[in-house]
């Protein structure tokens, strides 16, 4: 064997990104415009930081994911999600678009009674409803998903109180191969905790059984996992068939669908990696069709889709504050956007352009937000060209459980604008001031004045 060629050992200094003019790079164009209305103007008239969300996006993503299923499945609903964004204008444009709300609190609940849902389209998820939001939901003939037994006891009790059966479903948990499996939530399959829930409902005679509940878990890569959950729903929904002659009227298959971000740690970017609206509905429909409910007797299909309709039609549009260099000579910019909006970005490498025309080169950076906390870091290295105090970025794909898990910390949190299908820009939520936070404040009278 020829013997090989010695080379010396050596470091060469490694780019990311596509090819251009001054090396490898990643070189996404400005975002001058959203939805017809510029990004310079936004910030003038609104502040900065400010959250913009798409009217025209939410409505095109309901629309295709709806497309979706119902050319392949004769019965589909769909529920909003409220934890994913709750804030009204958000929830009503869903609700126009036909959905109905799950909600998984008595606060969600009291809001989206107070939109103007219907109460027997709510469903009411949760592992911690009490007894008066139970006798409340019964008594509005909303859907009751049963997260424990505990909870089963709880409402077999209040069936006995209130004038009509509770209508219900359990919510069942299942290994679909995704792990670590989501078990914390409802009743296991494998090991028989669900059918032993659904035979305690069946023999109570005190609730109305309408359907069966999934939720396998949060941004699910695998489509296939659906089936798999759809699979062992109907075999359940079988058995109900065959010992007490009970069809149920609906099996809903929860949310958990992956938005096009990109997971921290992925090598290829989620628009090229995570399944589309149609991988999702090919695999649920197909498990629930080839599955042993005849012509006629297919359930209702639910699906509680939340990320995946609301994250791309999202933004942050933020300000640069600073540049500076690092110690070990990297370049930081510091922007008024933090993690205290960004929730997401612990586990999102979120797409992030200028606003404006730019240079040329570009570098490296670390992107950091506004708050005296050594957390707050945006983007822990993104190409980006060199911008100068008071240029504008914009953050993509944030308008997903940022809006419901934002805090008020260190800085106010600011004004909330949606652009309409005519380009119009609306506040949907104020930005706050010092009474946001000091209104619900008591001082007692010992602590009123100091010298």
């Amino acid at each position: 064997m020829e013997k090989k060629i010695y080379e010396r050992p050596h470091i060469v200094r490694f780019e990311t990104g596509m090819p251009g003019k001054f090396g490898m790079r990643n070189d996404l164009p400005p975002t001058t415009h959203i939805d017809g209305v510029a990004v310079s103007e936004l910030v003038t008239r609104f502040g900065s930081p400010l959250f913009v969300l798409s009217e025209n996006s939410i409505r095109t993503a309901y629309r295709k994911l709806y497309k979706a299923f119902s050319t392949r499945y004769p019965k589909v609903q769909f529920a909003w999600s409220y934890k994913t964004n709750y804030l009204s204008a958000v929830c009503n444009i869903f609700h126009q678009e036909g959905s109905w709300a799950e909600v998984v609190s008595g606060f969600e609940y009291d809001k989206a009674i107070s939109n103007g849902v219907d109460p027997r389209k709510i469903i009411f998820n949760g592992p911690a409803k009490t007894r008066e939001e139970l006798v409340k939901a019964t008594e509005n003939g909303s859907l009751i998903h049963i997260d424990h037994l505990d909870e089963l006891y709880l409402l077999i009790d209040v069936a006995g109180s209130v004038s009509q059966k509770p209508r219900v479903a359990i919510r069942v948990n299942m290994d679909t191969g995704i792990y670590p499996m989501w078990d914390r939530f409802g009743f296991n399959y494998e090991n028989g905790q669900a059918w032993d829930a659904l035979n305690k409902i069946m023999h109570s005679g005190k609730l109305d059984l309408m359907g069966l509940h999934t939720h396998i878990g949060t941004f699910i890569m695998s489509a296939n996992a659906y089936a798999v959950a759809a699979s062992k729903l109907a075999d359940l929904a079988r058995s109900l068939q065959q010992k007490f002659n009970h069809h149920l009227k609906y099996l809903d298959l929860g949310g958990g669908f992956a938005s096009k971000n990109t997971l921290k740690g992925s090598y290829l970017p989620g628009s090229d990696t995570n399944p589309s609206f149609n991988e999702y509905a090919e695999a649920i429909s197909s498990a629930l069709i080839n599955s042993h409910f005849t012509q006629g007797e297919l359930p209702l299909l639910i699906l509680e889709t939340g990320r995946a309709l609301i994250d791309e039609a999202g933004y942050i549009l933020s300000t640069v504050i600073a540049n500076k260099r690092m110690s070990t000579g990297r370049r930081a910019t510091i922007i008024d956007a933090g993690v205290s909006l960004l929730f997401t970005a612990f586990w999102y490498q979120h797409q992030i352009t200028v606003a404006q025309g730019n240079s040329q080169y570009r570098e490296d950076t670390s992107l950091y937000g506004p708050l005296c906390m050594n957390i707050d870091c945006i983007r822990d290295s993104i190409n980006l060209p060199l911008m100068n105090v008071n240029d504008h970025v914009v953050i993509h794909n944030t308008g997903a459980y940022n809006l419901t898990q934002w805090m008020q910390f260190i800085h106010l949190r600011p004004n909330v604008v949606l652009i309409d299908e005519k380009s119009n820009a609306h506040i949907v939520r104020n930005k706050e001031d010092q009474d946001s936070v000091n209104g619900n404040e008591m001082i007692p009278e010992h602590l009123a004045k100091f010298e």
